[in-house]
């Protein structure tokens, strides 16, 4: 225990650390967005989706605003609007997602008021005619008219900026000052409101504030059930909407147990109203129980119901909620489930949830149940860490946190509750991240050793894993199976002598360097040697790799792109074409550290490579950029192949199947593979000798495919064999004299 005591006391350290955030001594912007990455992730994963049929959403959309007018509409159409849901539609309740603030005057009444009051004031006549008119040109009398007595919810804002404005009206609170004198509960504070004119406030069944409580990242996942205006307090929207349906039952505030009711904790919890229990956090907001994406309600285009052309069994005894999903009256909002959501379907999820009683509760006391949780957490991997290997260390860390993990989404599920989980996932992992580290840097002297007894034979790229097991690994001679590529720049003669020297060095140095990086970076091969102008690399050791021969053809098939890449970089400065011919294969070979005592040096050894060299040499005769050997061509199943020849070298009896990749299956066009298979069925005929049909499928593969010069190669062979017929038994192979 001594030993570790280093560790046991930075283990601590960082407990405390997480703690005095958990515990609210001061906030980490990062530990909070993470918090709120996760709580978006579970509900999407448990969002029951679906669209409840018992609210329908009224929708003024761009329809609307076509059909109808430009918002605001008159006040007679809300009216009518009003009597059409109610008489025709047979609606259970309205309630509006806007704000009627303002008078409406566009009848033209305040005009000829005005007139009354200005040049026609001595014409009885005319103020006779006006009062029988004003009736009918009082739109918003008619609106208030039509809301009376009827189950109308009004909506409205608030507002806390400074210099916040009081327009027109709103309800009565629904909790009078000094309900919750004494107690620590942070309301959400106010200063200003834009209500509903007095007229429809008086004559709504009730109203209630449409403000959501954006995230510090800008998300809305709550929304205030109480807020608080000069020390009395007042309902939301959806609230408001409840209480209306269930006959206006009390708000009773709901407090945790007077044993808890210490240090500062104001102990509100829940919202009695009626049957329901509403619970509520630190500032009286309830999470909003999001069924889906934005449109998880059925949307009516109010066009539609202002037109009759919605059936009235779509809206008999249901919820309706008039706003607005058209971007022009900027009510789209953010939300964990959707970027664009409209602010009338949040309050949608609301009431539904409350109605259907699926409301997730995070109240205030889960803040000492989280810090209970990192204290006995931390203490424990404080504690047992440095006592483990770096493997059972790794898997008591796991289990930790997956117990965690299965308690949160346990608390989640079976009792709608919601315990932040950020703070303990990242303690456990800076714990352990940290005592990783301890050990690493403990045992960084050996390796260090390793990596300067070993790093001279080998390639620096595979030190560091080989560091991370040295007993597994030395540099004795050993045989193994491993792929081989050698790459050759073609007409290197010529391309030297169009450059000057400085200009050859960059060429050839920017060509080694990016062909290197496929090797060594993208494809984990070990770079064995340049041999001038020439890339000799294989893969499957040091570090073995069971598929080093699929590694080797997609290296090849990389560096044949990046040959493109740097031709076009070389054309820009005037520079020659760079073509290179690739040659790879696989089979047993020797592989160690082998040299002289002057130079040693960790390579390969056998006829697999001495094959690969040759196949890279044959690229250019057969007008192809890279060469695959039948060994590698039996291990990669995912490569699309393309037979070129079957050969026979000089010093062999047996002839080998060489093969040009094509590329990843997938990724290989239906032109290609057209053509392959024209030029399958044209070998077959060349191994028959039947050079008639031989020389059409040619004819269309160069059709297809003229800058293929493996065709013009097979035409010339034709031709050469129309003129000196092979023997008898000749079974299509090539012979080679030389190596």
């Amino acid at each position: 225990m001594k030993q570790h005591l280093a560790r046991i006391l930075l283990g601590l350290v960082i407990t405390l650390l997480f703690i005095g955030h958990a515990a609210r001594y001061y906030h980490v912007p990062f530990i909070a967005q993470l918090d709120n990455i996760i709580y978006d992730a579970r509900l999407q994963l448990t969002m029951p989706r679906g669209i409840d049929e018992n609210i329908v959403i009224l929708d003024i959309d761009e329809k609307s605003l076509q059909e109808v007018a430009r918002w605001p509409w008159p006040r007679d159409v809300m009216a009518g609007l009003i009597h059409k849901l109610f008489d025709r539609y047979q609606v259970g309740i309205v309630a509006f997602d806007v704000v009627f603030a303002e008078a409406d005057y566009s009848s033209g009444i305040r005009s000829l008021e005005q007139m009354a009051q200005g040049p026609l004031k001595d014409v009885p006549a005319f103020h006779e005619a006006l009062r029988g008119l004003r009736p009918k040109l009082d739109n918003d009398a008619q609106f208030a008219q039509a809301i009376k007595g009827r189950p109308v919810v009004l909506g409205y804002y608030l507002s806390s900026e400074k210099d916040a404005k009081r327009i027109a009206a709103i309800p009565e609170p629904v909790l009078p000052k000094g309900t919750f004198q004494g107690l620590n509960v942070n309301f959400t504070s106010w200063k200003g409101y834009g209500g509903n004119l007095p007229q429809f406030q008086q004559n709504a069944a009730s109203a209630g504030h449409f403000n959501p409580l954006p995230d510090p990242d800008g998300v809305i996942r709550r929304v205030p059930m109480l807020v608080e205006l000069d020390g009395a307090y007042y309902e939301s929207l959806s609230l408001a909407v409840v209480r209306t349906i269930l006959g206006f039952p009390k708000v009773e505030p709901g407090y945790a147990p007077d044993r808890f009711l210490q240090r500062g904790y104001g102990g509100l919890e829940w919202l009695k109203v009626g049957p329901l229990t509403i619970p509520v956090d630190e500032v009286a907001a309830t999470l909003i129980p999001f069924r889906g994406s934005k449109f998880s309600f059925q949307y009516l285009s109010l066009a539609d119901v202002l037109a009759d052309r919605v059936p009235p069994e779509k809206l008999k005894g249901r919820i309706a909620l008039i706003g607005t999903s058209a971007p022009g009256l900027l009510d789209l909002r953010a939300t964990p489930v959707d970027n664009v959501y409209p602010g009338v379907e949040v309050h949608a999820n609301l009431i539904a949830g409350m109605l259907d009683r699926n409301l997730k509760e995070k109240p205030p006391y889960m803040l000492g149940a989280e810090v209970v949780l990192l204290l006995l957490g931390g203490v424990a991997l404080s504690l047992l860490i440095p006592l483990l290997s770096p493997l059972i260390a790794t898997l008591a860390t796991l289990a930790g946190a997956t117990l965690i993990a299965a308690f949160d989404v346990g608390i989640w599920h079976y009792a709608d509750t919601v315990l932040p989980f950020a703070t303990s996932l990242l303690m456990i992992a800076a714990l352990y991240t940290m005592n990783m580290a301890y050990g690493y840097f403990v045992e960084a002297r050996s390796k260090r050793q390793f990596t300067e007894l070993f790093g001279q034979y080998v390639p620096p790229e595979l030190v560091d894993e080989m560091a991370r097991d040295p007993q597994k690994y030395n540099m004795k001679p050993r045989a193994a199976e491993l792929t081989i590529l050698f790459a050759d720049v073609r007409g290197f003669t010529g391309i030297s002598e169009a450059l000057r020297p400085e200009e050859l060095r960059e060429f050839i140095n920017e060509y080694l360097t990016d062909m290197s990086g496929i090797i060594r970076s993208r494809h984990r091969g070990t770079l064995d040697k340049y041999i001038g102008d020439a890339i000799m690399a294989f893969w499957g050791a040091p570090v073995e790799d069971a598929q080093h021969a699929r590694s080797g053809v997609l290296a090849a098939l990389d560096m044949q792109k990046e040959c493109r890449i740097l031709n076009g970089k070389f054309a820009a400065r005037g520079w020659p074409t760079l073509k290179i011919g690739v040659g790879v294969n696989s089979g047993n070979v020797r592989v160690g550290d082998m040299g002289s005592q002057v130079r040693r040096a960790y390579t390969v050894l056998g006829d697999p490579v001495n094959v690969a060299s040759r196949l890279e040499s044959r690229t250019k005769g057969y007008g192809v950029g890279v060469l695959v050997g039948e060994a590698t061509r039996s291990q990669v199943k995912d490569v699309v192949f393309k037979e070129v020849d079957r050969i026979k070298v000089k010093g062999k009896d047996e002839a080998v199947t060489i093969y040009e990749p094509l590329g990843l299956e997938g990724e290989v066009d239906r032109k290609v593979q057209e053509e392959l298979k024209l030029w399958n069925q044209t070998l077959r005929a060349y191994r028959a000798q039947q050079w008639d049909q031989v020389e059409v499928g040619l004819l269309n593969l160069q059709r297809m495919n003229p800058d293929c010069s493996l065709y013009q190669v097979y035409a010339d062979k034709v031709a050469g064999l129309r003129r000196s017929p092979p023997p008898a038994g000749w079974d299509g192979v090539t012979a080679f004299d030389e190596k």
